[in-house]
């Protein structure tokens, strides 16, 4: 596609989207716009209850934005492709749609791709996590350990991942880093980085697999959510190359551990708790939260010391694993 049409589908998708939803896409505080079928417009601001616009958005409006969105990544969505998942071109915010036959009418979530990256020290400023907390992240990234981070949906995985990779550029600017995910939320400004991105072509597992070969000191997934993936992610991890970020849906350190081996057991049935317990070495828990004004909250930051028969050892004692 020449840039003269992406210009024009550019300019398209501002007037289809209309100046409110131009001036929410580019508001710091908003981290999700979600057309619902009846047309209604709702908000979610940092820290804040969810709102909904006064503006709504017509059936035929929300049609033509998302094919144009379609048409932009060169896509077709139709009553035989009814869903579409890709980037909003205008500012890179993840964008997922919906329209009939599998909903009544077309709808759609906007998250939108945060502004800037916060650093540990804003996050102890903000009451996120405590400056106990900040230290043993800190110490992790140093000492090269293993990240997961589990959260529920929303609760800020992403944003907590950029900021625990910009310490990884504090801390080891000269480390080679590969970042894999989906779409485009991590951001990494490493000297000497390399994001790839998953497509019809080419999916997570694979791109883990050829990262291996392109000498990574630290390979960052954005989210782990299949079982091969899971069991290639850790595999690489436990040889020789440490130091590593991922992301997974739990809503607790136990849990995001239960699900990774809920995962690796799709595909293999030799016991994981072992593998788990070598590879993850620190399990940081976010959430939502209204506390002392902060919009999401650290809950837990477990270390992982190992995994022996059934049961995962940590710094302050044992947990039950999976099953």
């Amino acid at each position: 596609m020449n840039e003269d049409r992406l210009a024009r589908q550019k300019e398209k998708l501002t007037r289809e989207f209309g100046s409110e939803l131009i001036g929410l896409l580019g508001s710091d505080d908003v981290v999700e716009i979600m057309l619902n079928p009846d047309g209604k417009i709702w908000i979610e601001r940092l820290g804040k209850d969810m709102e909904v616009l006064s503006n709504s958005m017509d059936e035929h409006r929300a049609l033509a934005l998302i094919g144009t969105m379609a048409s932009y990544h060169e896509t077709i969505v139709d009553r035989d492709n009814p869903f579409l998942q890709c980037e909003v071109p205008l500012d890179g915010s993840r964008f997922q749609a919906w329209i009939p036959p599998i909903s009544t009418k077309p709808c759609f979530c906007i998250r939108r791709r945060a502004s800037s990256v916060f650093s540990l020290a804003e996050y102890v400023d903000q009451r996120v996590m405590t400056a106990v907390q900040a230290e043993e992240i800190k110490r992790a990234v140093q000492s090269r350990k293993n990240i997961l981070i589990v959260g529920g949906t929303g609760s800020g995985k992403t944003t907590l991942a950029n900021a625990i990779i910009n310490e990884v550029v504090i801390e080891c600017p000269d480390h080679r880093v590969f970042v894999i995910e989906d779409t485009a939320e991590i951001q990494c400004n490493a000297q000497n980085a390399i994001v790839l991105r998953t497509s019809l072509a080419a999916s997570l597992l694979d791109l883990i697999k050829t990262t291996l070969r392109g000498r990574p000191d630290r390979i960052i997934v954005g989210e782990v959510r299949a079982g091969t993936e899971a069991l290639a992610l850790l595999k690489a991890w436990n040889t020789g190359h440490p130091g590593g970020i991922a992301t997974i849906h739990a809503n607790s350190a136990e849990s995001g551990l239960s699900r990774l081996e809920q995962l690796i057991m799709e595909v293999s049935t030799s016991p994981m708790t072992k593998l788990v317990g070598e590879a993850i070495d620190l399990v940081i828990a976010i959430a939502r939260s209204k506390e002392n004004g902060a919009s999401r909250k650290i809950t837990e930051v477990l270390t992982i010391t190992g995994g022996e028969n059934g049961q995962y050892q940590t710094s302050s004692g044992e947990l039950q694993a999976y099953g």
